[in-house]
């Protein structure tokens, strides 16, 4: 495992998907956001479980931007793994994601979020932006919640 410091910020799938496509909504703040983060010398994580949702939201039409080619999609991808801190999912990861399943009432859908906070306790990121800050105001005494508005 990877320990870093109190300096590191967890990206959401939807910020990245925000930041990305410049007819999303959000476009202009999200992509700002990642790079005053940047310079500020914040280590920017993302995890193998977000580059799966951003293959999943962007390989099918959304309201702001068809579906993207394979081609592009590949290439978002491997762009993200040398600009940011890349988080495995793991055995420690799994356990606080059972843990998480104990103290916290989150089912379907929901498990994805826990799994994201599981995956910020085992690598000690104590911050996490994204646009959808009431999908994890349950965990907010776990992490710091920055929104992206």
């Amino acid at each position: 495992m990877t320990t870093v410091g109190n300096n590191s910020i967890f990206i959401d799938t939807n910020v990245l998907v925000f930041a990305s496509v410049v007819t999303a909504p959000l476009h202009a703040i999200a992509r700002q956001t990642l790079v005053e983060l940047s310079a500020a010398g914040n280590n920017l994580w993302i995890s193998r479980q977000v580059l799966r949702e951003y293959l999943a939201t962007l390989s099918r039409p959304q309201n702001f931007t068809i579906a993207l080619s394979p081609g592009a999609l590949k290439k978002d991808v491997e762009d993200f793994q040398n600009q940011f801190l890349v988080a495995e999912d793991n055995f420690e990861v799994t356990q606080n994601l059972l843990d998480l399943l104990q103290k916290y009432t989150v089912g379907g859908r929901q498990i994805h979020d826990a799994n994201i906070v599981a995956t910020m306790l085992a690598y000690d990121i104590p911050q996490l932006i994204t646009h959808n800050v009431s999908d994890f105001k349950r965990f907010s005494n776990l992490i710091n919640l920055i929104s992206l508005e």
